[in-house]
């Protein structure tokens, strides 16, 4: 299931933003990285599972590993990369990235591969991806206009899944022919791309207006904070998002080896039906401005997220042949929801912030929404172990199912759009 970011758009797209040579480069930078990444989702786990033997429980901390530097590091780095050149720091999270990733096959052909070496690389990657999103975040509207930002989101968000879907099926291929250590290779790989297209943009972004006084880190962060919680659109927009991704990793720590372990699948096909995630978060792409047009931002925000969620259940149903297709369905829907949601939440945030706040108010918000995995995913670990890996995700989809109607509470219920930025003060 697509993780989602509390990350809109109420125009219709302009044509020409993939004309713009800088804003190409990121996009194939991104899309190739994605694509690797998704190896990696389905060759990591198989790792743990088929090459390590790992339980349930062992599954749920590898998760939490991933996501832990959000609680840890996530505030101090959204001050920083909003004193930093945010190209400068995405480059340097991918190329950590690629080393990282390329340590794994070597490991393991000196035959010192352990659960402990795939959590350190966890969660060292988890460090870089906390710089690495708040400055992408904050890097994007500098680089396309605020007209085109919704539909450069839409084409990131569209090309990902994309990637996400080949990824997911490449990945599980290499798994059933050369290990599923293979495919994390294939994903080192991908960083290579990804840090040359960056290199290769011509566009700087402008420096931060000189401020009168000087402030610390500490009084950045806390500026941020403020910020966010102060605002009642992104307060509840984080919030929610923050429960749901707790209750959704919870389930995601468990896919793997459900469908392994419980279902019977082979390793191979776990690739292949996580392609159904990739679809639905295409479609959910290619109808988020579309949605926001008819709809309206806020009430499409609502609409496609408590709509699409109940589906997910479905997935515990899952049985071999034909019930196969309850698991496909699951994750489909779902994942359409939450990608539309999220080019929504993005695009909203990207156009309602301040310049000099983007970095700040994007990491304290993904602090909230990725700092509760750790604790969902060791839950969800918890559950399998301590009843049955069906029962706990039983628990964790239904919970995700109810979370979604948290919208509810705050502003957007009563306005057709999202705003386009603060109301003024009184």
């Amino acid at each position: 299931m697509t993780i989602t970011a509390e990350p809109a758009t109420g125009t219709a797209p302009r044509p020409g933003v993939l004309r713009q040579r800088d804003f190409r480069l990121l996009w194939i930078g991104e899309t190739t990285s994605k694509f690797g990444s998704a190896i990696t989702g389905i060759a990591l786990p198989l790792v743990a599972v088929t090459v390590l033997d790992a339980s349930a429980l062992a599954m749920g901390v590898l998760t939490a590993f991933a996501w832990l530097p959000w609680l840890l590091f996530g505030l101090p780095a959204g001050a920083w990369v909003d004193r930093w050149p945010r190209r400068t720091v995405m480059i340097a999270c991918n190329a950590g990235a690629l080393v990282l990733l390329a340590s794994i096959p070597v490991v393991h052909w000196l035959g010192l591969l352990s659960i402990g070496y795939l959590l350190f690389v966890a969660l060292a990657a988890g460090v870089g991806a906390v710089f690495f999103q708040p400055a992408y975040g904050a890097y994007l509207p500098s680089l396309v206009d605020g007209d085109d930002l919704g539909a450069a989101n839409a084409k990131l968000d569209g090309s990902a899944q994309v990637a996400f879907m080949g990824g997911a099926g490449v990945g599980g291929v290499i798994a059933q022919l050369f290990g599923a250590v293979g495919g994390i290779l294939v994903d080192a790989l991908t960083y290579v791309v990804a840090v040359v297209c960056l290199s290769s943009i011509r566009h700087r972004e402008p420096r931060p207006a000189p401020s009168s006084e000087k402030t610390t880190i500490r009084a950045d962060i806390a500026a941020g904070i403020r910020y966010l919680v102060r605002d009642p659109y992104l307060r509840i927009i984080a919030l929610t998002a923050g429960v749901e991704n707790l209750l959704l990793s919870g389930a995601l720590a468990l896919l793997v080896v459900f469908l392994i372990k419980v279902v019977g699948v082979s390793a191979g096909f776990v690739g292949v039906l996580m392609i159904a995630d990739s679809l639905g978060g295409l479609a959910g792409a290619l109808i988020a401005t579309r949605c926001s047009t008819w709809l309206g931002t806020g009430r499409a925000l609502l609409v496609l997220s408590i709509c699409t969620a109940p589906f997910g259940l479905l997935i515990p149903l899952t049985t071999p042949g034909a019930g196969l297709l309850f698991f496909a369905v699951g994750m489909a829907i779902p994942a359409a929801g939450m990608v539309a949601c999220g080019i929504i939440s993005s695009t909203f945030r990207q156009r309602y912030c301040p310049p000099e706040l983007q970095g700040r108010v994007s990491t304290t918000a993904m602090v909230i929404v990725f700092g509760s995995m750790p604790i969902g995913a060791l839950l969800g670990g918890l559950l399998g172990t301590t009843f049955s890996i069906t029962t706990g995700l039983w628990v964790m989809l239904g919970g995700l199912a109810a979370a979604k109607f948290l919208r509810l509470i705050g502003p957007i219920k009563r306005h057709r759009d999202l705003p386009t930025e603060p109301a003024p003060a009184v």
